[in-house]
């Protein structure tokens, strides 16, 4: 089988991520959305909320983010943080909320909802395999994403210095099936690879155990590589979740795939109050696939 080439030196994302940050601070490319967040403690899960503190940058993003407009081709210079594989290269999110938010694209046009192969598992491996973080994507609008080009991305796996929110729970979770403190359908994998040792072997693997859950929850179809319906897909170097979703918004409240692993976003205190009254997970069990 021809494999895609790795491009990326060892040993260099990180100091790559800091050089692209200042430079695109420096020159403006990065366009950070300020927030003020709590916690919400709920079901063993401190879920993190993130309160938009001004709405101009994000509505600015959701205009850029036109019915056809492609931010990746041509991608911005400046945000550019260096070329995986022969297929895909990494970018900074330029509207990002957390630190270090990177974006994993596909060098030409694919769709979003087309489902991840062979190529963006190696190239995700090979960001993993030298930053730690919590990977994930948006399979389709129905599932948060704005933009049709396909692209995962990649956040730090502490945010505001606290742990992955769900972490606390899978930690203690069988090795594949159903979380049980989840009242949404889902598909859940524990991971346990030896990436350091072929980036090349894990990404085969880790591409099978992604066809299983989705064959769990019926999205997977072989015939043309496309998803049957919307998803949310999460992926750290030891788990995989998958969630299968209904609709995009809760009374307002856009909910993607940060949103099951506990970070939420919204835009006001009074959406905040809401998530309060409502809660957290029984939010996510509005958006997301009855069990």
């Amino acid at each position: 089988m021809n494999q895609t080439k790795i491009l990326l030196p060892p040993n260099s994302l990180n100091l790559k991520i800091q050089q692209t940050t200042a430079l695109a601070i420096s020159t403006g490319a990065l366009q950070s959305i300020p927030t003020d967040y709590e916690t919400i403690a709920e079901n063993g899960i401190s879920f993190i909320v993130r309160v938009l503190v001004n709405l101009v940058r994000k509505d600015r993003a959701k205009k850029a983010q036109s019915k056809d407009f492609n931010p990746f081709l041509p991608y911005e210079k400046d945000l550019f943080v260096a070329d995986l594989t022969e297929t895909h290269l990494c970018l900074l999110n330029k509207y990002n909320v957390v630190e270090n938010h990177l974006l994993i694209i596909t060098r030409a046009f694919v769709d979003q909802e087309k489902l991840l192969d062979l190529d963006d598992f190696i190239a995700l491996w090979t960001t993993l395999a030298q930053t730690e973080g919590l990977a994930f994507y948006n399979g389709g609008k129905t599932a948060g994403s704005s933009v049709k080009h396909k692209h995962l991305q990649l956040v730090p796996t502490k945010m505001n210095q606290l742990e992955i929110p769900i972490a606390s729970i899978l930690k203690t979770a069988n090795s594949t099936g159903n979380i049980d403190r989840f009242p949404f359908a889902h598909s859940f994998s524990k991971l346990d690879f030896d990436w350091e040792k072929s980036i090349y072997e894990a990404a085969e693997n880790t591409l099978e155990i992604y066809k299983e859950l989705l064959s769990k929850i019926g999205i997977f179809s072989s015939s043309n590589n496309k998803q049957s319906a919307p998803y949310n897909f999460l992926m750290t170097r030891e788990w995989m979740l998958i969630v299968p979703r209904e609709c995009e918004y809760y009374r307002g409240i856009s909910i993607n795939s940060l949103g099951f692993a506990g970070a939420l976003l919204v835009r006001d205190r009074q959406q905040l109050q809401l998530v309060k009254e409502i809660s957290p997970m029984n939010i996510l069990e509005a958006v997301a696939r009855n069990k």
